[in-house]
């Protein structure tokens, strides 16, 4: 699905376009309204609302698919330090307000269109290789969705790509802009600097109670106890119902015959043929090749290139008549056949370029793996239905016990966890071994069961949050000692970027680090050659884009990575690369640019339609959902 405001953030040309987008906020006199209070909606876009359990199933899936490019589980804690409530939210808004502008302009696809890309996509593929209604319905309710908003999404993702296709066109960037960008982003830069370590901010007096107690009280977060939760929750994994779980032979053969074409792989060749009218013909051919001449030379006298007698990479079932097939199969690497009569009434020379030897593996060699791939496919089946009877059982009135045991489900009970796992003792409690587990739990409503998930791991939850536990702020005698080196750390920090400020005023001031090098006695440093995408343990990227943007001579301050230390720096040299407008490889990056920015006009088109429409969010909801107070 189109991932609007994840392609913005890594296009800075998105963010140029979006300059121009100003006047179109001006012009309709709306802009996105942040607001206590809109209804049930989580935002609503012009008439059209986003409803909460809607940006539930969006940012779920969008948390999950992120954690997969990442390689690594995302909590709700890095979700919000992140930002990505805010990123899932800004993409269903464009979305929503594409869907509207499509919508208005009387844009649809047919049902047609939609089953058959539905069909085409692989992971609704079944142990054929074909689609398996089966596989899809499981897999679009793991990801929160009936089918029919399954199907609905795809044809929404389908119009709005018609939509943005109509805007992206044939664009081309002008010459001139394209060189002006080029020479933007290969400019290079050196500086001079200085380094001021923490030692040289002065020193910081130890604060009173009052005010560490008020440093503590304003960092609260850092220096409470975790929330803890009550809980019970059902679970069942491929484990509970392995035992149950027989592959049998005919299981087994099935599924080796319909994967067949990928274990017996049949041996293919790249062919060369020159072909003749007459057997007399291709016999003279045949004795001018006995006697030096080259293939390609006696093609090219016959007019033709190498892509015309060119056959591709065939198998031998691939060839149009039999005797041909024997005959260009028995010829060794490279060697030109005798004249070979074809199916249609002529003759051909042949030659062999390239063999790819095929391949073939019996039931017995893949008959493990195969074994394997059903369990897991026949276990997966079992959890369904399993998770299906305890719904039935739980919507009919039973309780969460009954409908377990009814569905094979196992109850347990969290007595007071925090979201790493620990129990209020500190000791770790028993939790599932499963990283989707406690953040489910954590993300639970009091009172209230969450839907039966299934995770990565294959397991299936349903939980019920019993009650919640708030954090308390701890004594400050427990935390005074994290405090008070907290404290000192910040405001140490504090004195060394107030000094480093007057110091750089002083160079700047001097038009030379010299006077400041002296009194902080250190060495004025040469940098390397920096680029826009210097970032490094001297040069951050924030300390970089401010070099970028001074003037010849100027100077800039700011932290040395992650060191603690600042450095203060001086522009001393500016150069661009040379340019060639004729170059094929120039050339060749303007296609690729005007490619990239006619990418970021369908970003600019969702900006303007949610402009023209007005966007109002309600907070509170968003916050619900993420976690986040953003």
């Amino acid at each position: 699905m189109i991932q609007w405001m994840h392609a913005l953030s890594k296009s800075w040309v998105a963010t140029l376009l979006m300059g121009g987008l100003t006047l179109s906020f001006v012009v309709w006199g709306i802009a996105d309204v942040f607001t206590g209070n809109s209804g049930a909606a989580v935002a609503t876009v012009g008439s059209t609302d986003i409803g909460q359990q809607e940006f539930q199933r969006v940012y779920r899936n969008f948390l999950r698919n992120q954690g997969q490019q990442m390689g690594t589980e995302i909590t709700p804690e890095m979700a919000q330090r992140m930002g990505l409530g805010q990123v899932a939210l800004q993409q269903v808004i464009s979305r929503t307000a594409l869907n509207n502008e499509a919508q208005k302009l009387g844009l649809t696809v047919s049902d047609a269109a939609v089953v058959q890309s539905v069909r085409s996509m692989a992971p609704f593929r079944g142990t054929l290789g074909q689609f398996d209604r089966r596989v899809f319905v499981q897999a679009v309710q793991a990801a929160g969705y009936s089918e029919d908003q399954f199907l609905e999404e795809i044809r929404q993702d389908m119009t709005r790509e018609q939509l943005t296709a109509a805007v992206e066109g044939n664009f081309v960037v002008p010459p001139t802009y394209a060189q002006a960008i080029f020479q933007y982003i290969n400019e290079k830069r050196a500086a001079d600097y200085v380094v001021l370590s923490p030692q040289q901010a002065g020193e910081v007096s130890a604060p009173s109670d009052a005010v560490l107690g008020a440093y503590v009280k304003a960092h609260a977060e850092r220096y409470s106890t975790p929330e803890y939760r009550d809980a019970d929750y059902a679970a069942i994994t491929p484990a509970d119902v392995a035992s149950g779980i027989t592959v049998t032979d005919a299981q087994l053969q099935q599924a080796y015959d319909a994967q067949k074409s990928t274990y017996v792989i049949a041996e293919k060749r790249d062919v060369q043929q020159i072909e003749f009218k007459t057997q007399a013909e291709a016999a003279d051919a045949s004795a001018k090749i006995k006697a030096g001449m080259s293939f390609e030379e006696l093609a090219k006298r016959r007019g033709q290139t190498p892509a015309q007698i060119s056959l591709g990479t065939l198998a031998q079932d691939e060839l149009p008549d039999a005797e041909r097939a024997k005959a260009i199969f028995a010829l060794p690497l490279n060697q030109v056949s005798e004249p070979i009569k074809t199916g249609f009434g002529g003759y051909a020379l042949v030659r062999v370029t390239k063999i790819i030897p095929g391949s073939s593996k019996t039931l017995a060699d893949v008959k493990d793996e195969l074994s394997k791939t059903l369990q897991t496919q026949l276990a997966a089946a079992k959890l369904v239905d399993a998770v299906n009877a305890y719904t039935d059982a739980r919507s009919g009135g039973a309780e969460m016990k009954e409908a377990a045991k009814k569905a094979g489900m196992k109850v347990s009970h969290l007595a007071g966890v925090d979201i790493t796992g620990m129990a209020k003792d500190g000791t770790r409690a028993d939790v599932p071994a499963d990283p989707e587990f406690l953040p489910a739990v954590f993300k639970g409503e009091v009172g209230e069961d969450t839907d039966p998930f299934p995770t990565k791991l294959g397991a299936y939850y349903t939980i019920h949050v019993n009650g919640v536990t708030p954090p308390k702020l701890k004594p400050l005698d427990q935390v005074r000692t994290q405090a008070l080196a907290d404290w000192t750390a910040e405001q140490r920090s504090k004195l060394l970027a107030s000094r480093a400020q007057t110091l750089a005023l002083q160079a700047a001031k001097d038009k030379s680090l010299d006077g400041i090098a002296r009194e902080l006695k250190v060495p004025v440093q040469h940098s390397p050659a920096l680029t826009r995408r210097t970032n490094d343990t001297t040069f951050s990227a924030p300390m970089v884009t401010k070099l970028f943007s001074a003037p010849a001579g100027g100077v800039e301050f700011g932290p040395q990575g992650a060191s603690g230390n600042y450095i203060i720096a001086r522009i001393t040299g500016i150069t661009h690369p040379a340019l060639s407008p004729r170059d094929p490889d120039f050339q060749g990056g303007v296609m690729r640019f005007s490619q990239s920015v006619a990418g970021d006009f369908s970003i600019a088109l969702a900006n303007a339609a949610r402009a023209r429409q007005g966007v109002k969010v309600n907070q509170k909801l968003v916050q619900s959902v993420t976690g986040s107070g953003q």
